[in-house]
């Protein structure tokens, strides 16, 4: 007899969890879209949005230069993209919620009401990391190009590529800033420790200025504007694992599945 259940119950257990994550997903798609069609044909001046994203560079480039589009309908794809990007942040807590959704089944009753304090801190995190890239690193970043730009050249970027640009730069800022969160979660459910993340500040410092050499423009300020940060978050992470205790240590105490 098989004592793990027959194939059928396995499949349909299978089957169940793929119409969940499917049902997730359509949410979670429709949280940002309805938002993002708001935005983008009922507010006349949507478009406004892009005009702020692209003030960290405007204020660097010379008095009465403008962005240039050179494909014919980048003028109207841009904003779209940018109303996208601010409907996914609006939304955000909402997207967080439904990932933790699928997965909290497979936890105990004490993980699961971490819920709200991660899917807080983790929204937080994110956004001050976006903050940080936008009103520090772009500055000083497009301040430390055009001083570098010849006399004799007028820069005159693409807004499809700035848009580019600034939408990689806040993902790898927003992520990069949920280090503590991350950290918290591997000490949480005891897949590491805390004493051998500790051994391992060497390794994350080397990783810090690879993974900072990979998503950041190829000068060494933007490089050091991530690594730096991301070094400092892991020990903040590492302060605040000191406080949380291992899965194992709560279940020792009596708590069980929900």
């Amino acid at each position: 007899m098989n004592k793990h259940g027959p194939p059928e119950d396995k499949e349909q257990s299978l089957i169940s969890h793929l119409l969940e994550l499917r049902d997730r997903l359509l949410r979670c798609i429709i949280a940002v879209v309805l938002p993002a069609a708001l935005m983008a044909f009922v507010w006349p001046k949507a478009a406004v949005i892009y005009d702020l994203l692209a003030k960290p560079m405007m204020d660097t480039l010379p008095v009465g230069t403008k962005m240039i589009a050179t494909g014919v309908i980048t003028p109207f794809m841009v904003p779209i993209k940018v109303t996208m990007m601010a409907s996914l942040l609006l939304v955000l807590p909402y997207v967080l919620y439904q990932i933790w959704a699928f997965i909290a089944p497979g936890l105990y009753r004490h993980e699961k009401q971490l819920a709200l304090p991660l899917i807080f801190s983790s929204t937080l995190l994110f956004f001050a990391g976006m903050a940080y890239c936008y009103f520090i690193v772009f500055k000083m970043v497009f301040s430390f190009i055009a001083e570098f730009a010849p006399a004799s050249i007028t820069p005159a970027p693409d807004i499809e590529a700035y848009i580019g640009f600034v939408m990689t730069m806040f993902v790898a800022f927003g992520v990069a800033f949920e280090v503590p969160v991350a950290v918290v979660i591997l000490v949480r459910f005891g897949l590491v420790t805390l004493e051998k993340l500790r051994e391992m500040r060497g390794y994350i410092v080397v990783a810090a200025f690879v993974i900072a050499a990979i998503v950041t423009p190829p000068d060494v300020l933007s490089q050091l504007l991530l690594a730096i940060p991301l070094c400092i978050l892991y020990e903040v992470g590492l302060i605040a694992a000191r406080f949380v205790k291992p899965r194992e240590e709560v279940s020792q105490q009596g708590s069980g599945l929900y």
